[in-house]
């Protein structure tokens, strides 16, 4: 057997990861096809603690997609007049029309992570966002968009590892920002913050789907099963759109309780 036969047959090789993950991507593309040709609008939001791997598992999922329908969208800070205007209304302009997908590297959730966490935003704004939410998302369902919304639960070791490891990698420096220094330091906000939007956000219509990520590649893979599954059409190959359940599942007040989310 030739050495690349053997990185093949070892499922923790990155010879295994690439060549499972172009099988997905392939998926991914009928995914489009189908959207494109049905007319459907599609948002994907992402959201996890810094480091947490969003922007590795979006690009994963675009790589191959058409960039005529597919939009990356990762809000900047809110200038005079986004503070000044309706909450969500910051957000609507970025909405698809149809045969569009867009994807959030975060999103209005923002204001129930690091606005919150960070003191950006009154108690007056977060409760108002979080009694909000769900009713803005239901109506976008109900004009016909579809959402799905991940979050990447990373463990605080981790997050120390990928935090370092930005701060030595020259070709990571982009990501490097005041905010890094405080994510450890204020790790047990975080982790309510994150709980009390799970709580407060997640229903039957648009459920969060929480994602263990720890380990970057595992995770990418199931994040893209997952979302072959809940965007399923006609050509998909229905055995690969199977999550491993372990590793991304639909919150339940009970996974805390199981110790399933980092703590």
């Amino acid at each position: 057997m030739s050495k690349d036969a053997k990185k093949l047959g070892d499922p923790n090789s990155r010879a295994s990861y690439e060549a499972t993950l172009r099988k997905l991507q392939v998926e991914l593309v009928k995914i489009q096809r189908h959207v494109i040709k049905h007319g459907h609008k599609v948002v994907v939001i992402f959201e996890g603690r810094d480091a947490s791997g969003k922007d590795g598992t979006i690009k994963r999922i675009v790589e191959h997609l058409s960039p005529r329908e597919t939009r990356v969208v990762a809000p900047g800070k809110p200038s005079d007049k986004d503070r000044a205007s309706w909450y969500f209304q910051r957000y609507t302009p970025y909405l698809p029309a149809a045969q569009e997908m867009v994807v959030f590297n975060r999103s209005w959730y923002n204001r129930a992570g690091v606005e919150r966490v960070m003191e950006f935003c009154t108690d007056a704004e977060y409760q108002g966002f979080l009694q909000g939410a769900l009713p803005f998302e239901h109506m976008l369902i109900g004009s016909g968009i579809q959402i799905l919304k991940y979050y990447l639960d990373i463990s605080k070791k981790e997050q120390k590892k990928r935090l370092r490891s930005r701060r030595d990698d020259p070709l990571k420096q982009w990501k490097v920002s005041p905010i890094d220094d405080v994510a450890v330091k204020r790790w047990e906000a975080y982790t309510q913050a994150r709980d009390e939007m799970f709580a407060r956000t997640s229903g039957p219509l648009s459920p969060w789907i929480v994602v263990r990520a720890d380990d970057k590649r595992t995770a990418r893979l199931n994040v893209i099963r997952d979302l072959l599954a809940r965007l399923a059409c006609p050509e998909t190959d229905k055995h690969l759109a199977v999550p491993d359940l372990s590793i991304v599942f639909p919150y339940d007040e009970a996974h805390a309780n199981a110790g399933l989310l980092a703590a």
